[in-house]
């Protein structure tokens, strides 16, 4: 006999040790599997009482009596709940956790079967995402310009969020020596062709080489010249490209504020996310012809499915433009 919440201490440590997760992961699950063994523990005194259990579960008081009443049942308590119902996608999320866990409990042999194996997630409604047009995505990055250190390294962050597509948490974990030149030749012209590339480090620590545009290199090029310098001598030695005012790697929350102030001068009307970013680059290069293929390596997307969701925004808008433009789009 194993209590629930000894098992989930023991796959919280596996996952901690042998998965590599990262803390704001490892958080996340350890968050999701303490909502469930709380619930869990409200039903078995609910079912101690004489009631029944929600969905017919079992009274669970050691993980080899979990089953897969446990799992829908909790499925239904999140999406229910009073007064606070979870999103699918939430739902979906936790539920993941859960399923997880309950197939490394299997694996260990404290569950003749895995109870998660056949249980669903809550269909997520599809959700395109918003991307900002060209023309707003300029004054969003003209909002920053100026000469001072500040100016210089907000403006190097928006233009490389751009012109990578990256997460913010990949941009901010970048390192000096991550913005790197290649060099080549064009034998056709006979001139010296250089490309500046970012290596980006994304889910999975899995990397990926993205080039840098014109705008987004000079951008880079003129922070570390003349304003990283100074941020550098404020604080200990560190290979993060982009720095606070205090010579420390800038935090994801500092790079949020800069993203909204950027918006707040541009005076846009749509709000603007950091994820805002890496779906207008998405979106842009499909509308100007790029390859899905091509975009998905640019992403990281595992898959082209999850790059495929761009395309029907460019499809809606090509629509759009269509029923306003032609005249005999409609009576």
């Amino acid at each position: 006999m194993i209590p629930l919440d000894r098992a989930i201490e023991t796959y919280l440590r596996h996952v901690a040790i042998e998965r590599g997760l990262s803390d704001h992961t490892l958080s996340a699950y350890r968050r999701d599997l303490a909502t469930f063994a709380d619930w869990i523990a409200t039903q078995s005194e609910v079912s101690s009482t004489g009631a029944d259990r929600a969905g017919g579960a079992s009274v669970v008081r050691d993980v080899g009596r979990l089953a897969r009443a446990d799992l829908a049942g909790f499925v239904t308590y999140l999406a229910t709940r009073e007064p606070t119902p979870l999103a699918p996608r939430s739902v979906a999320r936790m539920l993941s956790s859960v399923r997880s866990f309950s197939a490394f409990a299997a694996g260990e042999g404290w569950l003749p079967l895995d109870p998660g194996a056949s249980v669903r997630p809550p269909k997520a409604p599809m959700r395109l995402p918003k991307a900002i047009s060209v023309h707003d995505m300029e004054r969003l990055l003209g909002a920053v310009d100026g000469d001072d250190p500040v100016q210089l390294r907000d403006r190097a962050l928006l233009e490389l969020l751009y012109a990578t597509g990256a997460r913010i948490s990949e941009a901010v974990g970048l390192s000096v020596d991550d913005v790197t030149t290649l060099s080549g030749v064009d034998e056709a012209a006979d001139a010296d062709t250089d490309v500046s590339v970012v290596r980006v480090t994304g889910k999975g620590n899995k990397q990926r080489i993205v080039p840098l545009g014109s705008y987004a290199r000079a951008a880079v090029e003129a922070y570390l010249v003349r304003a990283r310098p100074l941020f550098a001598a404020r604080g200990s030695s560190t290979p993060a490209l982009f720095l606070g005012a205090r010579g420390a790697r800038l935090s994801r929350q500092s790079a949020w504020l800069v993203i909204q102030a950027a918006a707040a001068g541009a005076d846009l009307a749509e709000h603007v996310s950091p994820h805002t970013f890496r779906h207008s680059f998405a979106t842009h290069l499909l509308e100007g012809g790029a390859d899905v293929r091509v975009v998905q390596e640019l992403l990281g997307h595992a898959s082209v499915a999850t790059t495929q969701i761009y395309t029907m925004v460019t499809a809606d808008m090509l629509r759009d433009v269509y029923q306003t433009a032609h005249p005999r789009a409609r009576r």
